[in-house]
């Protein structure tokens, strides 16, 4: 069959960077999905990067760029910026190569995140609050110090690393039809979608790449729209891994070429994404990781064959998880608040309490003021925070309550 053409690596380019990227990178878990299957009505796999050495698939790339260096390149050392998972793997792939690494991240990352890098040996600067202020910085270090800039995503060496995946995903699953990918800068859809497109056209076959983005972080789909690499303003997401203002120029371009679609998910789908992972597939994947599935629980996808969701990352806080998960409950209806204004006399909380478990709810947490803005003088209000088992549960508890005379108030 005739060779794709696209832009940045080659398929032979591809080959080598795997040969490269295998001194450091883990052949990662391919773990099927029973649950996730049923809702597609075809096979799910889960490429488990969240798994791999640092946390990410970021290794991958990181190493296969770094390891392009020349000599006196490396004699210079390395920059880079990153808020965590780019920020790890370059600072793991120097370590390995013997290069002194400076990397600079923003003011206030967290602290597992920070600690990680500076474990792999790399000099640690927190600069600015946002990554676009640290990146600014790091460009600015490597313009005065002579340092090697290493680009999160919008390289060709890069590019091949992080393609590395897409190849191991076929040694995997062979019979593939669909693979759905977190988008932030393109780095990683970039290279699978390449690497896998150039493979399949050379054994007439045809592969889907899906991209998913946060849709509070979302640049591809407008720029696919506009045709040209768009920056927008960026709302805050919980998926900060991939919370990138503008596709990168190179990215772009292979997306154009090779990505069948890119769609967006929600902070509560993406949330309720990771409690399925924790609970069906017990896996700790970070928000930029679980969006692959959250499309799939949103209904977004549709095949009919063999299809890998890439989980492209592990790394969270586990402060911050515990907010997810907290957040993952609620939008599953398995964790409600609702307020109630009651008559301030002996009794009332009894009385709820008892409707609740009559209603085979449990309360977690009750809060109870007399200074309630919409109270009477003769009234409390109390905010109760219940588990419940899914939304006919909770409209069950409601029912029960309204039934008793009470006005239930839920709290979003």
């Amino acid at each position: 069959m005739p060779e794709l053409t696209l832009a940045g690596p080659t398929l032979a380019e591809f080959e080598r960077a795997r040969v490269v990227v295998s001194q450091v990178a883990e052949v990662t878990p391919m773990e099927s999905s029973r649950f996730l299957a049923d809702l597609l009505g075809a096979p799910v796999y889960l490429k488990c990067e969240n798994l791999q050495r640092t946390g990410s698939y970021k290794i991958r790339g990181g190493f296969n760029r770094i390891s392009q260096l020349t000599d006196e390149e490396k004699s210079r050392g390395v920059v880079a910026a990153s808020a965590g998972n780019h920020a790890q793997g370059v600072a793991f792939a120097a370590r390995e190569l013997g290069i002194a690494a400076t990397i600079f991240m923003p003011v206030g990352v967290a602290l597992p995140k920070l600690q990680a890098t500076r474990h792999y040996g790399a000099e640690v600067v927190l600069r600015g609050h946002s990554v676009d202020e640290a990146l600014r910085t790091a460009a600015e270090f490597a313009a005065t110090t002579g340092a090697v800039f290493i680009p999160p995503f919008d390289h060709p060496d890069v590019v091949a690393g992080q393609g590395t995946l897409g190849l191991e995903i076929l040694d995997q699953v062979p019979d593939l039809q669909t693979v759905i990918v977190p988008i932030g800068g393109g780095g990683l859809i970039s290279g699978v979608a390449s690497a896998l497109k150039q493979k399949f056209a050379r054994d007439g076959r045809i592969v889907r790449i899906i991209g998913v983005q946060a849709e509070n972080a979302a640049p591809y789909p407008i720029s696919l729209r506009n045709g040209v690499s768009t920056e927008i303003t960026i709302s805050p997401t919980i998926a900060d891994g991939i919370a990138v203002n503008k596709p990168g120029l190179l990215n772009f371009e292979i997306v154009q070429q090779a990505v069948d679609e890119v769609i967006t998910v929600s902070d509560d789908d993406i949330a309720r994404a990771m409690l399925v992972l924790l609970e069906r597939a017990k896996l700790v994947v970070e928000p930029a990781g679980a969006v692959s599935v959250a499309a799939i629980l949103t209904g977004q996808i549709s095949s009919t064959g063999p299809t890998v969701a890439i989980l492209s990352g592990g790394n969270i806080d586990p402060l911050v998880m515990e907010r997810v998960i907290s957040r993952g409950l609620a939008a599953s209806d398995r964790y409600l608040k609702l307020r109630l204004m009651l008559p301030d006399r002996p009794g009332q909380l009894a009385r709820i309490a008892e409707l609740i478990s009559e209603a085979n709810a449990n309360v977690v947490e009750v809060l109870h003021t007399r200074h309630g803005r919409n109270a009477l003088i003769s009234d409390v209000e109390i905010e109760l925070s219940i588990e419940t088992r899914g939304p006919e549960h909770v409209q069950r508890v409601l029912r029960h309550l309204i039934d008793a005379g009470y006005e239930p108030r839920v709290d979003f």
